[in-house]
């Protein structure tokens, strides 16, 4: 479209009549047979209209593509509540080995002790002792689902306990996104918890809000603003004391990992991005994998099947008559569930808890750096992550999402914007454990830079990406009128 600027020729471009990447081999059978069971109203009149490419050109091509994609392992990637940490390519490697990856999901119903079933199953055993719970399923493909899991549960534990006058659910305004969405999605009604000049959750409007209608609170902590609810046991225990249930979301789990145990605060469920805190991959739309872990009374309202031990062996156990039945086909993302256990096994218990205790060192050094150009309304010692704000800049005419572009120049993904709501012009920092000093030093030193040159020329920060394969966009034609597919390049 007009409104994007870019250089390169797509392969469409470089294509040239009668050149070929690649000639299949010739047909070992009667193609004129096979033709035949073709409809005619299903053939082409016309070869398709693919480009005509050189293998070179061709590889080339996607190379360069793939060499402009910012992702963690180039770049610094400091997007605040979505953990983009290492990958170790050990875990890669683990994922693809043919233990795992042989055997054909419709084999895996009958599958007895098998090494795939040993390694979910351990994998089941260690995220239940991290976080204090009791049961694991790692059927939810990410954290929203495992939200929905969660309440799906929650829901059908209700009806028959006979408690179907509890339709509410009490979500924080400094909670995760999503939670919202997930209740509704359910069939509950949301009411919001206003959070104190201090950044978490204010007991007296809970106590206000909780009452013979609640299912439950649906809780994030440390939450979005980066901060550790403190009085976590205090609430759990208004909530139970009116009767529902407690849903902690654990996205930030990285920030307490191997330090403290959610099930131990009081919480009856919770899920666990492994694309967060246990390093496998995170973007692009997947795969993902968001295991809910929930204490014995909701035990049996795991999806089925659950991945138990029986007489020694590991198997499923698909005899639940109480389960909320499949919520993913087959069993889950696996290799994804592969890739965090090979993690969680090299690291160990001693090594998560170093985790977090570098990740949360690592916020709060950025956090006191970037405090002294930018406000941090929230200023107290964070968690894994902080909150800054791009206010003080409105006065020259650059935005947050402004600062957030000109900084995709520099060479850094821009940090999660405009989030959470309760920050004005909200940046949202997350470094993680993965990244050294120098890093971050960079980074803020960077952030600087960007702030000192909005009050001198703003034009050059709100015109911003420049350098960027793709530049500045009109955002509004963007969203109305998105250009989702290759068009040629209009006739002179």
């Amino acid at each position: 479209m007009s409104q994007i600027k870019s250089t390169a020729p797509s392969i469409f471009e470089r294509s040239v009549p009668g050149r070929r990447a690649w000639l299949p081999p010739a047909p070992q059978f009667d193609t004129s047979r096979a033709l035949d069971a073709i409809p005619e109203s299903m053939r082409r009149a016309e070869p398709p209209a693919l480009p005509e490419v050189s293998q070179l050109d061709m590889v080339r091509h996607f190379n360069t593509l793939a060499a402009r994609n910012m992702g963690i392992d180039t770049t610094f990637y400091p997007l605040g509540s979505c953990t983009m940490k290492l990958n170790p390519w050990i875990n890669e490697t683990m994922a693809t080995w043919p233990a795992f990856t042989a055997l054909h999901p419709a084999a895996m119903d009958d599958a007895r002790d098998c090494a795939l079933l040993r390694v979910l199953h351990d994998l089941s055993q260690w995220l239940a002792a991290l976080a204090g719970f009791d049961a694991v399923t790692l059927q939810p493909a990410a954290g929203a689902h495992g939200e929905l899991t969660a309440l799906m549960m929650i829901q059908k534990m209700l009806c028959e306990r006979g408690e179907t006058e509890r339709r509410t659910v009490l979500i924080p305004d400094t909670a995760h996104g999503t939670n919202p969405a997930s209740a509704a999605r359910c069939g509950f009604r949301v009411k919001a918890v206003k959070s104190g000049d201090d950044g978490l959750v204010d007991l007296d409007s809970l106590r206000g809000l909780v009452g013979p209608d609640t299912a439950a609170l649906m809780i994030t902590n440390p939450n979005t603003l980066g901060l550790f609810e403190k009085n976590i046991e205090e609430i759990c225990r208004i909530v139970h004391g009116a009767g529902g249930q407690v849903y902690l979301d654990g996205a930030n789990f990285n920030a307490v990992v191997g330090v403290t145990r959610p099930g131990d605060w009081g919480a009856d469920v919770m899920h666990i991005n492994l694309h967060k805190t246990f390093s496998t991959p995170h973007g692009g739309g997947g795969p993902g994998a968001g295991p809910v872990c929930v204490k014995g009374h909701l035990e049996p309202y795991l999806p089925k099947p659950v991945i138990a031990e029986r007489g020694g062996e590991i198997v499923f156990d698909h005899d639940r008559p109480h389960s909320i039945g499949k919520i993913h086909g087959w069993h889950g993302n696996v290799a994804v569930a592969v890739r965090a256990w090979a993690y969680i096994r090299s690291l160990g218990g001693e090594g998560l808890r170093r985790v977090a205790q570098m990740a949360v060192l690592n916020a709060n050094y950025l956090r006191a750096k970037v405090a002294e150009f930018l406000p941090i309304p929230h200023g107290k010692p964070c968690m894994h992550e902080f909150v800054a704000s791009g206010k003080p800049l409105r006065a020259h005419g650059v935005k947050t999402l402004d600062l957030a572009k000109a900084l995709i120049d520099e060479g850094f993904h821009p940090p999660t914007i405009y989030f959470p709501l309760v920050v004005d012009e909200a940046l949202m920092i997350e470094p993680t454990e993965s990244e050294s000093r120098e890093t971050l030093d960079a980074f803020a030193d960077t952030l600087r830079a960007l702030c000192e040159r909005a009050t001198t020329d703003p034009d050059s920060i709100t015109s911003a990406p420049q350098r960027a394969p793709v530049t500045r966009v009109d955002e509004a034609t963007a969203a109305r009128v998105p250009c989702l597919c290759w068009l040629p390049p209009e006739s002179e």
